[in-house]
């Protein structure tokens, strides 16, 4: 995928409040006009790479773009899991993230806990993918030193 590494931002909206609540895995879902303008190379699955909330600090992400077969959406999302605990949901924040490369194409799963499971094996993934130099140079991109702010209000 030639649109590797992937930087995109938008404010964080309410999703299907399922991460949370059925997952225990709390993801950070984009606006459709986000998800609109994804390039047309980057493919439905899993991918990872580095995120911010606002002026915080970068965390390593895992997200899924697609339709979530398990629960058979019909609406395309991107929704990302911030390998970070937080007190606090960020609804209404600017969300900025670096989307680095691909874990997996998206499937279904016959089961809650094999969902929940493939998450987990995703997001350790994501570690060890993170920890190449390679991809922890972007952690430093000055792409994450932008206010999003400045961005949002076009300055």
């Amino acid at each position: 995928m030639k649109s590797l590494p992937y930087f995109c931002r938008g404010e964080v909206v309410r999703g299907f409040g399922r991460g949370s609540k059925e997952l225990g895995i709390p993801t950070a879902n984009f606006p459709d006009s986000v998800v609109d303008n994804l390039p047309a190379d980057i493919c439905t699955g899993i991918y990872y790479g580095w995120a911010c909330v606002g002026t915080g600090d970068v965390h390593r992400m895992v997200m899924s773009i697609g339709w979530n077969p398990y629960y058979k959406n019909t609406k395309k999302s991107m929704e990302t899991h911030i390998i970070h605990t937080y007190k606090e949901d960020f609804y209404g924040e600017v969300l900025s993230v670096v989307v680095v490369g691909y874990v997996r194409p998206e499937k279904s799963f016959d089961s809650l806990d094999s969902l929940i499971a493939a998450i987990n094996n995703d997001i350790e993934e994501a570690k060890r993918r993170l920890d190449l130099p390679e991809h922890n140079k972007l952690r430093e991109d000055n792409f994450f030193r932008t206010s999003a702010n400045q961005i949002m209000n076009g300055h």
